[in-house]
């Protein structure tokens, strides 16, 4: 294939912050404390694990607790996992039309490959997904470009034809590093003191339907 298109998952190609929202408040609870808002817990979870247990429990990675707790949280997502999570709305016409115009799809993730196949599997993307990178499988995590340059190779597709696709601005430095054309999507997980305007994406996507004429425009093709 010699275009493609990789994804970042929580909050860019995945809605997966319903499924937080049960982990982080069962934490909570375990603890006494009252559950947090599904907005309070929404913006963090790009962030991942590690500040979701701080969040959580107001606690940092200094804290002895820490570690146990980090993984409480982990266990109780991964017995949830993908039983509120979905595709954003419209990207299941995307991902079609990709497949059907002969363009690759994957996700480049900081998330762990433990979850992140579990997610796909449990949403029945997995198949149709043509390359998944986790940290796992590079030495350095995102913002490094190592794990899209991986992909790029797994793919054996040059990174100037491929486009990535984010919602955290370390999505859109890797893309960059990388040389990819970038898209910094508005929907995503982004924190109300982010400026999306300031990362420095080649596109902004206000909505999934937005990401289609990008593509075409990038690739000159109809999709």
């Amino acid at each position: 294939m010699n275009n493609a298109v990789l994804f970042d998952l929580d909050g860019t190609l995945l809605d997966t912050a319903p499924d937080f929202i049960i982990a982080v408040n069962q934490l909570r609870r375990d603890h006494g404390l009252e559950n947090l808002s599904d907005e309070t817990i929404t913006v963090q979870v790009s962030n991942g694990s590690a500040v979701l247990t701080q969040l959580a429990l107001n606690i940092t990675p200094e804290d002895p607790s820490f570690a146990t707790a980090r993984q409480q949280l982990l266990d109780y997502y991964l017995a949830c996992i993908g039983t509120r999570s979905g595709l954003f709305t419209g990207y299941k016409a995307l991902l079609s039309a990709l497949k059907n115009a002969g363009i690759a799809w994957g996700i480049v993730t900081n998330k762990p490959l433990l979850y992140s196949q579990a997610l796909l599997e449990k949403l029945q993307l997995a198949n149709d997904c043509n390359v998944l990178i986790c940290p796992d499988h590079v030495d350095k995590p995102k913002p490094d470009p190592a794990g899209l340059l991986l992909a790029a190779e797994t793919l054996h597709c040059a990174t100037d034809n491929i486009i990535y696709v984010g919602d955290h601005q370390r999505d859109i430095e890797a893309g960059n590093r990388a040389g990819m054309k970038t898209i910094a999507v508005a929907f995503g997980y982004i924190e109300p003191s982010d400026n999306i305007n300031t990362w420095q994406a080649d596109f902004i996507a206000e909505q999934t339907k937005d990401i289609k004429p990008i593509v075409e425009s990038v690739f000159s093709c109809k999709i």
